[in-house]
């Protein structure tokens, strides 16, 4: 257990972060899963409108650092890639 003032302020501080950091990556998660649901619906149009919901979103959660901004631009343009051939 931590001694210091500081150490334990650190511990809150953690914990509190752990929180927000899990929500973000489910709604990265989610939201991947909600475009890939639509791709195998096939359906293109619900898929488009969606797209820059997804693109807002992804970034949004990259910019915070919970996942690589590399990770979430290659996920997108992969999603995109599966609508563009459907």
């Amino acid at each position: 257990m931590a001694n210091t003032k500081s150490a334990i302020k650190t511990i809150r501080k953690n914990s509190r972060e752990t929180v927000i950091n899990k929500s973000r990556k489910s709604r990265f998660k989610n939201a991947i899963k909600k475009m890939n649901s639509l791709i195998e619906k096939k359906n293109k149009k619900e898929a488009l409108t969606f797209l820059p919901k997804l693109n807002s979103e992804l970034m949004k959660i990259a910019k915070t650092g919970v996942v690589k901004k590399g990770n979430a631009s290659r996920n997108l343009s992969r999603l995109t890639k599966k609508i563009n051939s459907l």
